[in-house]
């Protein structure tokens, strides 16, 4: 069993990837990512059939706590999921082990 932490930075990492991954579409979209792996905005805006400005809006908040990271080819950004802490809280919420 792990050991309780008492430094407060801990939690407030951990609360904030939880609180960026509590929106609908943001959880979607990381979702997407783990399981069909790196794609850029125009799969993703067909597949979620939203527009592709909100979509950029999630990919925001997702890449300013470095959820995801984005690799530009050419004229297109193709983003995947770089955070092993959110992998794991969206393969438990979806039992994707």
């Amino acid at each position: 069993m792990q050991s309780y932490n008492d430094d407060p930075e801990y939690y407030e990492e951990k609360a904030e990837i939880l609180k960026v991954l509590s929106h609908p579409v943001r959880l979607c979209i990381v979702k997407g990512l783990i399981e069909n792996g790196e794609t850029n905005v125009m799969n993703m805006q067909n597949c979620l059939k939203v527009p592709q400005s909100t979509i950029s809006q999630h990919l925001s908040a997702l890449r300013s706590k470095d959820i995801i990271k984005g690799r530009r080819q050419g004229l297109e950004v193709y983003y995947s999921v770089q955070s092993l802490l959110a992998k794991d809280l969206v393969n438990v919420l979806f039992d994707n082990t």
